[in-house]
């Protein structure tokens, strides 16, 4: 499991959220752990940079909110983020640098790290998106397991008990989802990995891969 630790996925350098990570190995340890940091970081942010537009919700100046949009506490909108009409921010939500937030797209308990792309139509829920990462229009990740057991992350013959009900999808940095695909409770993905459009993705997919389909997955030349 050692390629879909923090370290593997992400360049903590790209989040305004990186002192979260500390002494954390997996990226879903930290789900249970964005309100309160936001809650805390919140309070800290310069004033002359971010402005809280509600309760326990900070944006900054230079940020793009559509008078549409409806955002939930608590929140943190970094620097040029784009949040466009009738986006959806239920709460729990960091939205990254330069990051785009699009048309009907719902988070809830995410991390979007710098320059992520959810623009159409997608769903978010208790995940991390790392650097550059794109969900395709329609693409969700589904954060409940339908028979409502604690999510298990399984690679190969290795498998991780996460103690957790609700765990939709980590994405590594620069990691491309194709339109209308599902990513199931517990998936990972690796850096800079390719998902075909229309995918029902399940398990942890290695850095530099391309998913076809389950079973398979080719390595990129």
């Amino acid at each position: 499991m050692e390629q879909f630790t923090i370290q593997q996925l992400y360049n903590l350098e790209e989040t305004i959220a990186a002192q979260l990570f500390e002494g954390a190995v997996y990226p879903w340890e930290l789900l249970p752990k964005i309100r309160d940091f936001i809650v805390a970081l919140g309070k800290r942010l310069p004033k002359d940079k971010y402005t809280e537009i509600k309760d326990r919700v900070w944006a900054a100046k230079s940020a793009s909110i559509a008078p549409t949009a409806c955002i939930n506490g608590p929140a943190i909108i970094d620097e040029e983020a784009e949040i466009r009409h009738c986006a959806f921010i239920r709460g729990n939500a960091i939205v990254g640098k330069g990051a785009v937030v699009g048309n009907s797209t719902e988070l809830k308990n995410v991390i979007l790290f710098n320059k992520v792309q959810v623009p159409h139509y997608n769903y978010v829920g208790d995940s991390i998106l790392g650097f550059k990462s794109h969900m395709g229009a329609g693409s969700i990740t589904s954060n409940v397991k339908s028979d409502k057991t604690l999510v298990t992350v399984k690679f190969g013959d290795e498998k991780i008990e996460t103690g957790l009900k609700k765990f939709g999808a980590m994405l590594g940095d620069n990691v491309e989802v194709g339109c209308n695909s599902v990513l199931n409770p517990g998936t990972v993905i690796g850096r800079n990995t390719n998902v075909y459009p229309t995918s029902m993705v399940r398990g942890c997919i290695p850095a530099g891969s391309i998913y076809k389909k389950q079973g398979e997955i080719a390595g990129k030349r």
